[in-house]
């Protein structure tokens, strides 16, 4: 049997233990993960071109990240040539697998996840003048509130899920991407808020100001 080793499972990774999480925990390895998602196949060579490391620190997070399942080898070579890929494109929280241990590693990991994008964001926020004027008026920044139901809140986060799940497949295969589409971030929050909190982040903007 001929085993693909360019193919990658479109499925996500359920993660369920508080090492693996706590293993992935790290910035270069999220770096590592998010450029894999972007260029399917990567020596730690070309890895470190693009997140700015050495071949070497890429080298050895690659075999941690291996270690736990979340990338593997995608071809021969030897050492820093090695080419690698991820195993899953992306991964799964379920609040049902965790115990106390995993709860607090999953926090942290997701944490670490939203600050690396809402940095990019900050990023967008000062160059968008700079990019064609199709993608400045294409892109969007909202932020809405609403009264509802944990039934209506699962349905909304479903509608939305729905919508993202239709352009994953170009993720997946760069070949189904059109050619004038550039790789966008999309982030999605749905949170209840307690009114106190709201009263209170009010008055640090107040004296922010």
């Amino acid at each position: 049997m001929t085993v693909d080793k360019t193919s990658l499972n479109p499925e996500t990774k359920r993660l369920t233990e508080a090492q693996a999480m706590r293993a992935l925990t790290h910035p270069v390895r999220i770096a590592l993960i998010e450029v894999l998602a972007v260029h399917q196949r990567l020596t730690a060579t070309q890895a470190g071109e693009l997140i700015q490391e050495t071949p070497t620190t890429c080298s050895f997070h690659l075999r941690q990240l291996a270690k736990y399942g979340f990338v593997e080898e995608a071809g021969p070579g030897k050492g820093r040539q090695r080419p690698w890929k991820l195993v899953n494109m992306g991964f799964t929280i379920q609040e049902e697998d965790l115990n106390a241990e995993g709860r607090v590693a999953a926090d942290v990991l997701v944490q670490m996840f939203f600050r690396r994008a809402f940095g990019r964001f900050e990023r967008w926020q000062h160059i968008h003048w700079s990019y064609p004027e199709e993608w400045d008026r294409a892109s969007a920044a909202d932020q809405a509130a609403m009264f509802v139901t944990t039934t209506e809140l699962e349905e909304v986060n479903a509608k939305v899920r729905e919508v993202l799940e239709g352009y994953r497949d170009r993720l997946i295969d760069p070949s189904l991407r059109p050619g004038d589409s550039r790789l966008v971030e999309v982030l999605y929050l749905a949170y209840p808020v307690d009114l106190d909190t709201a009263v209170v982040a009010k008055n640090l903007d107040s004296e922010e100001a």
